[in-house]
């Protein structure tokens, strides 16, 4: 909608997507509600904070697998940077773990892409209030899942390097750990999350959210 037909004061969003056609049309259809206004879009998550910086969003609609920096760092760095922005996970991947971290990385919002965009533009006025919106079926299956990641952040750091086949030898020069190191916690890894292999563990834990 033009900007001299809006109201006085429209919701600011910056939108974190990095398929284009996706962040294209989020955009124009957000754009189409009379309060919303889409001021920053970005593609890749460590421009999250600058472009925030800059436009200074009352909400951040961000996706969690993004180039450079996941949204879910990037709820956490919006949080210490930019305090009044609300933040508002929305991502295709729905998965108890992701919903545990995005609250702990102080999301106000956790939705998955498969709902209406009337739903989402709700969503975006809901934490405006200081609401919390979680998708309701993540919300029970949350509620029933294990409990948070077992996983510290040593070996989510060494999981995350060991993708694509990377050797021990790729993984210690990712994470810049020593060999022996990184096996050390490859192999604790393997089993909190009770695989064969260091390939197996990252399946798992993706599928448990907690990478």
């Amino acid at each position: 909608m033009p900007r001299e037909h809006r109201p006085a004061r429209s919701v600011r969003v910056l939108l974190a997507e990095d398929q284009g056609m996706m962040r294209g049309a989020l955009a124009l259809l957000l754009g189409m509600e009379e309060d919303i206004e889409v001021v920053a879009q970005v593609a890749a998550g460590d421009e999250i904070v600058r472009s925030a910086l800059v436009a200074r969003p009352d909400v951040a609609l961000l996706d969690i697998e993004l180039p450079g920096l996941s949204g879910l760092d990037a709820a956490a760095a919006l949080r210490e940077e930019v305090p009044d922005c609300r933040v508002l996970i929305l991502t295709t991947f729905a998965r108890p773990g992701y919903l545990r971290r995005a609250m702990e990385a102080g999301a106000a919002g956790f939705l998955v892409k498969d709902g209406p965009v009337e739903e989402l533009a709700e969503a975006i006025r809901a934490v405006l209030r200081g609401e919390t919106v979680v998708d309701p079926v993540l919300a029970a299956a949350a509620a029933l899942s294990a409990g948070p990641s077992p996983l510290t952040p040593r070996e989510r750091d060494v999981l995350n390097a060991a993708v694509d086949g990377a050797t021990v030898a790729d993984i210690a020069a990712k994470v810049h750990l020593s060999e022996s190191t990184v096996r050390n916690h490859l192999s604790a890894a393997i089993g909190k999350t009770g695989t064969r292999n260091h390939m197996e563990a990252v399946r798992a834990a993706r599928r448990q959210g907690w990478l």
